[in-house]
């Protein structure tokens, strides 16, 4: 203090902690767990935080979560929860061709706004295939045209009110639908925002649109009105459809299975393999741009900027990066290669950003402090397995062991899933001995998504806060200046940073 004017003279208090680079230039790697993130400032609230971020070159998120391509973890209920939370799923690859590119076609059609390709049906068809409808896509409300196809005059609706007390499901549709008479239709020129607007005015579940001739063009429906409020943040394409990522392997079949992706109007493919620099996936990533140049590719998974370096001259839009680390992955242990997770993203990050790369970091989080270190390294999106196992979205049944309910989870690398079909993401689909780089387990009920996600996001935001970043670029810029701080931390360290000195406890998420 400045004893003449009272005033504090400040420094840059450089000498507290050490800087990324600083820390990173020793010959240890470490892991999220060994470092701590040192307080800054905090001028604005939590509320305040932006969490928007970049998947892959030309995809971004409103926030920097990403469900792993696994098969207990990512189908289409995961990926549509994902979605409409503000992040994306990636759909596995450990199915048949058919059912995947059906996964993807699912999470396309959940939610479009103006349906364009509605299921439509004659007057003369049986209330039965509304039946169909409602059973195989989930929606019963079907608009009825002349010849039951679109562009054909609109004659009517059949919505639940119309034949939810109806015995006789033989009856032809003429005799209960819901005539176009009666109906609230929007003309083919106006806008979303004015079909929104009429929707709501209507007080109806479906709004036909048509052409001058009567003829009907498109749908909306109410349900969709009430996603679009109840989920601000959602990921969607310019169509108002979820965006949504696939995962295939390098082998000469998984081109037919991504012409099938793309033909189910995929955003991004995944190309997963557990060490991502080899030719095989060199010569895929190449096959792709060639072939479908609007098409985001995301490559991985590597922890070394070699690796990036030959990612990203084959094309990449985008890196995962992360090898041995997940929580039920043994990669380290059996094969004897990887990194620490925190000094893989760090190094990475800093390559790629140079060539306007985005970073996923795959593999270590399993709580929200683990995101923050993530994002606070480098990476622009976090990648997470066991911390979304366990969802109700989640694939799989759930089952009791000793009173907890809980649901399967497996490693990629496990026998169990290479014996369903994975063994070709490690190099092993010809071998005649499998040899596992991962294992099987279970996870506890963590409840459904549309509570635990909103937990995860404010979690992060209160990190950020902390931190004193109010959004990515400026945790980006505190870090590339300096003035990001970070600390290693002992062993003794990391218990007192956890909850200790309790004869018990329980540790229960307020969700």
């Amino acid at each position: 203090m400045d004893g003449a004017n009272g005033k504090f003279e400040f420094k840059a208090f450089n000498d507290c902690g050490l800087s990324a680079e600083s820390l990173f230039s020793g010959p240890s790697g470490y892991t999220y767990d060994d470092l701590i993130l040192l307080p800054g400032h905090i001028d604005f609230a939590a509320s305040e935080v932006v969490l928007d971020s970049k998947f892959s070159r030309n995809i971004r998120l409103k926030v920097p979560f990403v469900s792993s391509p696994m098969d207990t973890v990512t189908e289409h209920k995961m990926a549509i929860a994902m979605a409409m939370h503000g992040g994306i799923g990636v759909i596995h690859y450990n199915n048949t061709i058919e059912e995947q590119a059906e996964e993807v076609a699912c999470v396309k059609r959940y939610k479009n706004g103006f349906i364009t390709e509605p299921k439509t049906l004659s007057p003369t068809d049986s209330v039965s295939k509304i039946d169909l409808i409602k059973s195989q896509f989930g929606f019963s409300g079907v608009p009825i045209t002349e010849n039951g196809d679109m562009h054909s005059e609109l004659l009517g609706i059949v919505t639940n009110r119309d034949i939810d007390f109806l015995t006789d499901r033989s009856t032809l549709i003429r005799d209960v639908m819901t005539k176009a008479s009666d109906l609230t239709v929007a003309k083919e020129s106006c806008s979303l925002a004015e079909a929104n607007i009429i929707l709501m005015e209507c007080k109806k579940a479906k709004l036909p649109v048509v052409d001058e001739k009567f003829q009907l063009v498109a749908l909306m429906s109410r349900s969709d009105l009430l996603k679009n409020r109840d989920f601000p943040l959602t990921t969607k394409d310019d169509k108002k459809r979820l965006l949504v990522g696939a995962a295939i392997g390098t082998r000469p079949r998984d081109r037919e299975r991504l012409e099938a992706l793309v033909a189910a109007e995929v955003d991004a493919i995944v190309v997963d393999s557990s060490q991502g620099d080899s030719v095989y996936q060199l010569e895929m990533v190449r096959y792709i741009k060639k072939t479908y140049p609007h098409l985001d590719v995301v490559g991985g998974n590597i922890v070394t900027c070699r690796q990036a370096m030959h990612l990203i001259a084959a094309g990449v839009d985008g890196l995962r990066v992360g090898m041995g680390v997940g929580s039920i992955c043994t990669t380290q242990e059996v094969c004897a290669v990887g990194r620490p997770q925190a000094t893989s993203v760090y190094r990475v990050s800093q390559f790629a950003r140079e060539h306007g790369i985005p970073v996923i970091a795959d593999g270590g989080i399993s709580n929200t402090g683990h995101i923050a270190k993530a994002l606070a390294l480098g990476a622009s999106t976090v990648m997470m397995g066991s911390m979304l196992a366990g969802t109700e979205e989640c694939p799989g049944e759930y089952y009791f062991q000793e009173g907890f309910r809980l649901k399967k989870y497996r490693g990629m690398g496990s026998i169990a899933a290479m014996s369903k079909g994975s063994g070709k993401r490690y190099f092993t689909e010809t071998g005649g001995v499998k040899v596992a780089q991962g294992v099987s387990g279970a996870v506890v009920d963590k409840g459904s998504l549309r509570k635990f996600m909103p937990y995860l996001t404010q979690g992060l935001k209160h990190g950020m806060q902390d931190i004193g970043a109010k959004d990515l670029p400026q945790l980006n810029e505190m870090r590339i200046k300096g003035e990001l701080r970070f600390e290693t931390r002992s062993a003794s360290a990391q218990k007192e940073g956890g909850v200790h000195n309790l004869f018990s406890f329980e540790k229960a998420h307020p969700y």
